[in-house]
């Protein structure tokens, strides 16, 4: 399955054992959704089930947080991650404290799915990577996913989980994973299983990382597209680099991170969103909290710049490959 794909069964799959989960946002009932992650779902369980909302995405969320109070489990879809600031909001001061201001009489049981990240040549207000801004608020789970698999089986614990989940899914892996600097797959198809997804029922564990590519080199902490991108900036360099698919942002999984950082005494970290402030600057100070004795080099970032996202000029601005190679140099060679 390509994402969409595997991103649409999860709905079937949890709409179908569960009736209580609703799944509502633009477009996302007759349409299908603007990259077609909910096709099928109006004409299958009607339009009770899947629903179009208005352009009010403060109402789209408002709207959901009532109905996951009163016993529903609402899927809801922000049509992209740049468009969900009139309803942050809602999401910080209504969803994410539900359950701690109402001393656990309530809880927000509901997904915001968001596509983010460039990859499609959108401009500064269709490519953000507003994913920090979500770490920092308490009450929330921030998962990123960065391959098929892990998509549905993330997007069914999210949507059986008992608190508000954020789901962000890189626009530029919906079809498959590319590299930094040219519109092609890093690897052709036939030769990259990266589609294989199980039918049926199953999940992925929230808080849980994944090591995408083990190595003794360095670690490189990482989510999302540039998972792909970091192993191919890996291959490039030919340094025997170790990827962590970070997975979940909050919870994070601080156990793998630390044991690989301690094994390998180096730390590179990766993201698209800009560099100031983005996670990485928080993944950094986790790093050097709890493995300094263990560095043998600076922790460093490769990251998005300080810029709003350009929209001809999108590989200039995306971490690509080379960057993330020369990065990966420099660090062992310290």
């Amino acid at each position: 399955m390509t994402m969409i794909e595997a991103i649409r069964d999860a709905h079937f799959v949890a709409m179908e054992q569960d009736d209580r989960v609703v799944v509502f946002g633009e477009d996302v009932g007759y349409f299908g959704g603007v990259f077609r992650c909910t096709q099928g779902l109006q004409e299958r369980f009607g339009n009770h089930r899947c629903f179009d909302a208005p352009i009010n995405e403060s109402g789209i969320v408002g709207a959901a947080i009532g109905m996951a109070a009163y016993g529903l489990r609402p899927c809801v879809e922000i049509q992209f991650a740049d468009y969900m600031y009139p309803a942050y909001d809602q999401i910080v001061s209504e969803s994410a404290r539900l359950r701690h201001r109402s001393a656990g009489d309530f809880t927000a049981p509901l997904v915001i799915r968001m596509p983010t990240g460039g990859g499609i040549f959108g401009g500064q207000t269709h490519s953000q990577s507003p994913e920090a801004l979500f770490t920092h608020v308490a009450g929330l789970t921030t998962v990123v996913v960065s391959n098929p698999y892990d998509a549905k089986g993330l997007l069914i614990a999210a949507i059986e989980d008992e608190d508000p989940v954020v789901f962000l899914e890189p626009k530029r892996l919906y079809n498959g994973p590319f590299d930094g600097h040219h519109d092609k797959p890093i690897v052709p198809w036939s030769q990259h299983p990266l589609g294989e997804v199980p039918e049926g029922e199953y999940r992925v564990e929230l808080g849980k990382a994944r090591i995408h590519r083990p190595g003794s080199a360095l670690t490189v902490l990482t989510y999302g597209t540039h998972v792909h991108v970091s192993e191919a900036a890996a291959e490039e360099s030919g340094i025997d680099a170790e990827i962590i698919d970070l997975r979940t942002l909050v919870p994070l999984d601080v156990d793998t991170i630390v044991e690989s950082v301690q094994k390998t005494g180096r730390c590179l970290i990766v993201h698209e969103a800009t560099v100031t402030s983005g996670f990485g600057a928080e993944l950094s100070a986790m790093v050097q909290e709890r493995c300094f004795y263990n560095l043998e080099a600076p922790i460093t970032r490769v990251c998005g710049w300080d810029t709003p996202y350009p929209h001809a000029h999108e590989w200039f601005y995306f971490p690509g490959p080379d960057r993330i190679a020369d990065a990966m140099r420099k660090v062992v060679s310290t």
